[in-house]
């Protein structure tokens, strides 16, 4: 039937067809990630009408808005990136969902260059669908964080070193070391693609040739030039950020094999439906895996043992130290394994195949933001978010509102509850600076008196027993402040929804001489707990 379809195909197939012509001229893989950008963008926008952004989106921006070469939890790039956006785009809901798909898009656009070393034509399209029935890139993108960012460094990075390893050339070993410097400064769980890099270099029947050649010392000399910045950051900082990495591995052998079990079951669902649609696909023909492995180009087996590392480097160190191994820490490598499947298959998959991924992956993504949008929209109005995050934008606009009717001055720095904190940073229109030091977020020290002096304001849920209580000492040592509670309701396109309590204490700055008269009395007063 497949082939009687190419040879005589139904007339609402030939507008598929004539975009899968157009793949080596050009134009066809842009239209396919513009269009996929785009419907994932609107299906954020309306998922998360009354939601606002997930806090590792708005820690994210937060940490950008001062540039570093290296912040507490995680090396910057994260930073950087939101940084770097949010110059050209206003601070927004639509914006930062925007960057979290234009981050995916871009990933999927540097999957297309390394499948198209091994492949022309539609197989690289069937490769990007494949991809976009995994949760990676839209699901796992729209938390933009250490782990999203790398979607788009590791396939550009593995493109680099293919190069590289290829054609040993100074200009692709600088490009190699450059891009595996910065999926490093990304995360350091990346330290993992760097060993596959190394591993499958040696692994490699080609290994003599290519280290005899420059290619691996100027990677190696170019990744550190680029990394030295942040070296010297830790350096003189005391490597937090090895420190928080290190918090992970805190774990027994049991507790290991469990990491690493579900470790491996999380990756293969993530898996699960483009590996039912490949075996459909390929149907009788799987039987002729065996030879395709063995008839393997020197690319396509450099490539594998990339992938075999970045499954079973994480296992070893899992089980040798101890560590915390989530699924989604390897995310990013999944399109190691759709490139090797599809690109490996040394037989010819009709078009026919392709159009119907490529109707099934449209209907999935129309269902998803015509059936599946609204109604996430609509029972998290009414049930919210465990993190709090449809509360986010009221409760920063009732904290602004309240400060500037204190003391006529805009808000400057906030603290409290983190989700809070980075919330009303984003989206109170005065965007307070997080006045929390990162390397003290999650202990709840006091603040320095200067800080206080200069005007400061906390929020907390008031069901955050140790935020209440921290609040508590705060006011202790500010002296003068007022307490407030107040409660916030979701709302989605004008329907009231869920509703919850935040406290908020603010410090008003020791010079200001805008506060209203009636101040002083207030500040005895909210020395009581607030009813």
């Amino acid at each position: 039937m497949a082939e009687r379809s190419d040879r005589a195909p139904a007339p609402w197939r030939r507008p598929f067809l004539r975009w899968l012509d157009a793949v080596e001229t050009g134009w066809a893989v842009p239209l396919l990630i513009a269009c996929f950008v785009a419907i994932w963008t609107l299906y954020l926008a309306i998922a998360y009408a009354g939601g606002g952004l997930h806090p590792d989106t708005l820690e994210a921006w937060t940490l950008g808005r001062n540039f570093e070469w290296g912040y507490h939890k995680h090396p910057p790039l994260m930073g950087w990136v939101a940084a770097s956006w949010t110059s050209v785009f206003p601070p927004s809901d639509w914006s930062l969902q925007l960057m979290s798909m234009v981050n995916a898009g871009v990933a999927l656009f540097c999957v297309d260059l390394v499948a198209r070393q091994f492949v022309p034509g539609h197989k690289r399209i069937l490769v990007l669908l494949l991809l976009m029935l995994t949760p990676a890139y839209q699901f796992h993108a729209q938390r933009f964080n250490a782990n999203s960012v790398l979607l788009a460094i590791w396939p550009l990075a593995t493109w680099c070193f293919l190069r590289a390893f290829e054609t040993r050339t100074a200009l692709w070993a600088f490009a190699a070391g450059f891009t595996t410097a910065l999926a490093m400064v990304g995360k350091y769980y990346s330290i993992f693609l760097v060993a596959s890099f190394a591993f499958a270099a040696l692994a490699h029947p080609a290994r003599r040739a290519y280290f005899t050649s420059a290619s691996p010392w100027i990677s190696a000399a170019t990744g550190l030039a680029v990394l030295s910045p942040h070296i010297y950051w830790l350096a003189t900082t005391g490597a937090s950020t090895f420190t928080y990495a290190l918090a992970h591995a805190n774990g027994n052998a049991a507790s290991s094999l469990i990491e690493v079990k579900n470790f491996v079951l999380g990756l293969a669902a993530a898996m699960g439906v483009s590996a039912v649609l490949w075996v459909l696909i390929a149907g009788a023909r799987l039987k002729q895996f065996p030879a395709d492995f063995a008839a393997m180009s020197p690319g396509l087996r450099l490539l594998f043992y990339i992938a075999i590392g970045t499954i079973v480097l994480p296992v070893l160190t899992s089980l040798a130290m101890g560590s915390d191994l989530p699924s989604l820490w390897a995310l990013q490598g999944l399109f190691l394994f759709v490139v090797l499947i599809v690109c490996g298959a040394r037989y010819p998959i009709e078009r026919f195949y392709t159009v119907n991924v490529t109707v099934f992956v449209i209907g999935v993504a129309l269902a998803a933001v015509l059936v599946a949008a609204p109604i996430h929209a609509v029972y998290r109005n009414n049930h919210g978010y465990e993190e709090g995050r449809n509360f986010y934008a009221p409760a920063a606009n009732e904290l602004t509102r309240q400060w500037r009717e204190l003391t006529g001055e805009p808000l400057s720095a906030v603290s409290g509850d983190d989700s809070l904190s980075f919330a009303t940073a984003f989206y109170s229109p005065d965007h307070p600076r997080y006045a929390r030091p990162f390397e003290y977020q999650y202990k709840w020290g006091l603040p320095r008196k200067t800080t206080l002096d200069r005007g400061w304001a906390a929020l907390c849920f008031s069901d955050q027993d140790s935020c209440g209580k921290w609040l508590e000492s705060v006011s202790g040592r500010a002296g003068h402040f007022v307490k407030r509670e107040f409660t916030v309701q979701a709302t989605l396109w004008g329907r009231p929804g869920v509703t919850r309590d935040v406290v908020a204490l603010m410090v008003p700055p020791r010079d200001n001489s805008a506060a209203p008269a009636s101040t002083a009395n207030e500040f005895g007063a909210s020395r009581r707990p607030a009813p």
